[in-house]
C-alpha cells in the first residue's frame, strides 16, 4: 500500500497555523512569567519559611508533580465553575500552565538556593546587608544563574505540554492542526507540519533564552559544589539551615554563638 503525500492545499491554512503558533508562544510567555514568580516565592518559603508554610508548599509541589497536566487543566476549566469561579478557556490554560510550572520551578529554585555557600552570606553580612537584602542581591541572583538551564528546560516542557489545551478549545497550534485535518482529511501531513513547527519553536526559543540568560547572569553562576554527595555544605552545616539563616538575617551561625 502506497501513500501519496500532498501538502499543496495547506497554503490556505497558513494564517491559521501562524495564529495558532502565536497563541502557543503567548501562553508560554505569560505562564513562564507567572510560574517563575510562583517558583521563586515557593522556593523562598521552602528554604526559610515557617513549618506550616513549608508543609503547604511541599504539598502543592507533590500534588502537581504527581498528577497529569491534562487532569489539572480539566480541573481548572471544568471544576472551578462548580465553585462559582468562571473563566474562559485561555484564562484556564494560563492558570493551569502557571500552576504546573510553578511547582517544578519551586523545586528547581530551591535547589539553587541550597547551592549557595555560607561564605557568600557571611561576605554580604560583613558589608552590612540585612537578611532580606542578602537573599535578594546575593543569594537569589546566583541561585537563578546556577539553575537557569534547568528552568529553561522546564519552560520548554511546559510549552510542548500546552498542546493539550486544544482539548478545551484554546485556538493554539494543535487546535489548528485538528481543525485543518478535519477539513482536508490529510492527517499525516497536518501533524507533520505542526511537529516541525513545534521543533522549530523549541530550538529558536532555547537559543533566545540561552542568550538572554548569558547576558542576565554573566559571571553570577557559582561552581565547585558538585563534588558533595550529601545535603551538607563544605562547612558541615545542612544547606536548609544555611538558607534559613540567609532569609532571617541571622548575624552569626549556631556554632559561633
Amino acid at each position: 500500500m502506497t501513500y501519496a503525500f500532498d501538502f499543496t492545499g495547506f497554503g490556505l491554512y497558513a494564517g491559521m497555523l501562524a495564529r495558532g503558533a502565536a497563541v502557543t508562544l503567548g501562553l508560554t510567555a505569560v505562564s513562564t512569567l507567572a510560574g517563575g514568580l510562583v517558583g521563586i516565592a515557593g522556593a523562598s518559603i521552602a528554604a526559610a519559611g515557617p513549618k506550616w508554610a513549608r508543609w503547604l508548599v511541599a504539598s502543592y509541589v507533590e500534588l502537581i508533580r504527581n498528577t497529569p497536566f491534562l487532569v489539572q487543566l480539566f480541573f481548572v476549566f471544568f471544576g472551578l465553575p462548580s465553585l462559582g469561579i468562571h473563566i474562559d478557556e485561555v484564562q484556564a490554560a494560563i492558570l493551569a500552565m502557571s500552576v504546573n510550572l510553578g511547582a517544578y520551578a519551586t523545586e528547581i529554585v530551591r535547589a539553587g538556593i541550597d547551592s549557595i555557600s555560607r561564605g557568600q552570606v557571611q561576605a554580604a553580612q560583613a558589608l552590612g546587608l540585612q537578611g532580606r537584602q542578602v537573599f535578594r542581591y546575593v543569594v537569589l541572583p546566583q541561585a537563578l544563574a546556577n539553575v537557569f538551564p534547568a528552568l529553561l528546560g522546564q519552560v520548554l516542557i511546559v510549552m510542548l505540554g500546552s498542546a493539550v489545551v486544544s482539548q478545551i478549545s484554546v485556538p493554539d497550534l494543535t487546535y489548528a492542526a485538528n481543525f485543518i485535518q478535519s477539513r482536508n482529511f490529510r492527517s499525516f501531513e497536518s501533524y507533520v507540519i505542526i511537529t516541525a513547527t513545534y521543533l522549530l519553536m523549541s530550538i529558536v526559543l532555547r537559543q533566545l533564552l540561552n542568550r538572554f540568560g548569558r547576558g542576565l547572569f554573566a559571571g553570577r553562576a557559582v561552581r565547585g559544589h558538585s563534588g558533595s554527595n550529601n545535603s551538607s555544605g563544605n562547612d558541615g552545616l545542612p544547606r536548609n539551615w544555611r538558607s534559613r539563616l540567609m532569609w532571617r538575617g541571622a548575624r552569626t551561625l549556631p556554632t559561633e554563638r
